[in-house]
């Protein structure tokens, strides 16, 4: 398994300098309230629930919330978590506190990340033959497993990823993954739904939208829908059936990490399952332990 280097300043948290001639008691504790509030309406929480969730008197909540109040860190941190608040967005509400901001953002080859590493090897390396490959904020593929490259193959491109492989280009630009998909309509507008969500606070996601074909329009409804989309790829074996899911990591306290997930894609029918183990035994072994 190997990893590509790449530059993961984009997904460093970009927090706005405060003007030093800003008068914090003005004007901090107000922002940080409406923040705090609109994070409690999103979650769907009244005043009184989020106070039982944290602990902290109803009371005091409405005096943050209105910018009476400033909280302290340790009842930030406690009304940010319990608000299940992005670590960026947090960063930004502690800065906007007057506190420094509280999570870093490393890069993946650091040497700190070497379990995470780890993690995410084992489990690309444990759904073989089902392909599953690691995705980073930007949709880029930051590593894959022997089943991905093995599906790659059967649809006749090359079996390794190039460098900068990204999932949302090999979506919607000619030459890719799309074009193998007899369903590629309904998938690549549910991709596009999901990044154009993403890119409204992600700034490089948003430019890479730009460039890249907006699918034609989101297609009807079967009358009879599946419990789950499915993805079905046209391979030299036939139609291949796949259900995705997504893995993430719970708790992250690490930006990086907090972006992160694993598409899997899980054979959805006996056919699927027997074509891709052939297809990953048929594999050399060099090629299947990267």
């Amino acid at each position: 398994m190997t990893w590509q280097v790449i530059d993961l300043n984009y997904i460093s948290c970009q927090i706005p300098a405060m003007s030093e001639k800003s008068n914090f008691m003005d004007i901090c504790p107000k922002r940080v309230g409406a923040q705090l509030r609109i994070l409690r309406k999103q979650a769907g929480l009244s005043q009184l629930d989020l106070a039982l969730i944290t602990g902290i008197s109803q009371r005091h909540l409405s005096c943050i919330e209105t910018g009476k109040a400033k909280p302290s860190t340790g009842t930030l941190h406690a009304l940010l978590s319990a608000l299940d608040a992005p670590l960026e967005q947090s960063n930004s509400i502690f800065l906007a506190a007057g506190y420094a901001p509280r999570y870093a953002a490393s890069t993946l080859t650091a040497p700190s990340m070497e379990m995470v590493r780890g993690a995410i090897n084992h489990l690309l390396q444990t759904q073989n033959p089902a392909p599953a490959f690691a995705l980073g904020s930007n949709w880029e593929v930051l590593a894959a497993n022997a089943g991905t490259k093995a599906l790659r193959g059967l649809i006749g491109l090359p079996p390794e990823l190039p460098e900068g492989a990204n999932l949302l280009e090999m979506l919607l630009l000619p030459g890719g993954l799309g074009d193998h998909l007899n369903n590629r309509d309904e998938i690549t507008s549910i991709a596009w739904q999901r990044a154009a969500r993403e890119a409204l606070t992600n700034s490089f996601l948003a430019t890479l939208l730009e460039g890249l074909p907006m699918p034609a329009s989101s297609p009807a409804l079967a009358p009879n829908l599946p419990p789950l989309v499915l993805i079905r790829v046209e391979s030299s074996q036939g139609e291949l059936r796949f259900l995705s899911t997504f893995t993430t990591f719970g708790m992250p306290l690490d930006i990086t990490v907090a972006s992160l997930r694993i598409d899997h894609l899980i054979p959805a029918d006996p056919n699927t399952w027997k074509v891709m183990t052939t297809a990953c035994e048929g594999m050399p072994h060099a090629s299947r332990d990267k």
